[in-house]
């Protein structure tokens, strides 16, 4: 039986995955809380994604069949394992978007290596930053550096980014992975905590063949009439971003968090 999703209705394109995950969102909401600080703020953020994985692994990761013997082989020697499990062959990227994807990309990283053959496996590091204009309007993004150690073919490249506001990072970043990175991508996997109506829309015409997946919608500025409706009925009508494009009601900067610097 194939593995089922469990996702919030909406009327978005269908590589738009809303996780509906009670575990997630009590971590989330524990996250988003102004009195979580260090240390508990990345413990939680840490577990947050630990769960995240596990339902984008079961949706996402190609699963082969395998026979082994088990502790009780010596004994019963015609009886051994039969089932599903994941390939571990499959390569994989997992892609650290500096500051806020830090601790999420390490924890991808680590588990991905416990079940698959780690020479297979890496961890690329990206410094993007949003520009931002004298009104504190983000104009774009600027990848101002990275450490990329290899092609990227036939891999699954995970892009964790907690904050999915605008989508200009996340799109920039898979703009640089497509065009100066040699080899092609078996699937681009973004990975977040929390997107937005315009993060969406961003990448669905930007970048329509990543796969997106998210713990929550947040679209706090949206009109009564479109939080009446599953979430892209009334897309025009959505909104999550205040003036300063901060997710509303969102979490903070978390870049922020996690490193205890607020600059």
């Amino acid at each position: 039986m194939a593995f089922q999703l469990s996702e919030v209705e909406h009327n978005y394109p269908k590589n738009i995955h809303i996780l509906n995950n009670g575990y997630l969102n009590t971590l989330l909401t524990k996250i988003s809380q102004a009195k979580t600080i260090q240390p508990h703020f990345n413990s939680l953020l840490s577990q947050a994604y630990r769960e995240l994985l596990i339902q984008v692994l079961n949706n996402e990761w190609p699963m082969i069949e395998t026979e082994c013997a088990t502790r009780m082989t010596a004994m019963h020697p015609e009886q051994k394992y039969k089932g599903k499990v994941f390939d571990d062959q499959q390569k994989a990227v997992c892609v650290d978007v500096a500051r806020a994807g830090m601790v999420p990309s390490q924890v991808i990283f680590d588990m991905i290596n416990h079940f698959t053959n780690p020479i297979g496996v890496r961890q690329d590091h990206v410094f993007a930053s949003r520009v931002t204009d004298e009104r504190d309007q983000v104009t774009h993004t600027s990848l101002s550096s990275s450490k990329i150690g290899g092609d990227i073919e036939n891999a699954l490249v995970f892009l964790p980014d907690p904050m999915g506001a605008t989508g200009n990072s996340l799109c920039e970043v898979v703009n640089h992975y497509k065009k100066k990175v040699e080899g092609t991508a078996k699937r681009f996997i973004s990975v977040h905590l929390i997107i937005t109506p315009e993060f969406i829309r961003k990448v669905c015409e930007t970048h329509p063949d990543i796969q997106v997946y998210a713990a929550r919608l947040d679209r706090g500025f949206s009109t009564s009439e479109a939080l009446k409706q599953p979430p892209g009925s009334l897309w025009d009508q959505e909104k999550g971003l205040n003036e300063q494009q901060y997710i509303v009601p969102g979490a903070g900067g978390v870049g922020e968090l996690i490193n205890n610097s607020f600059v």
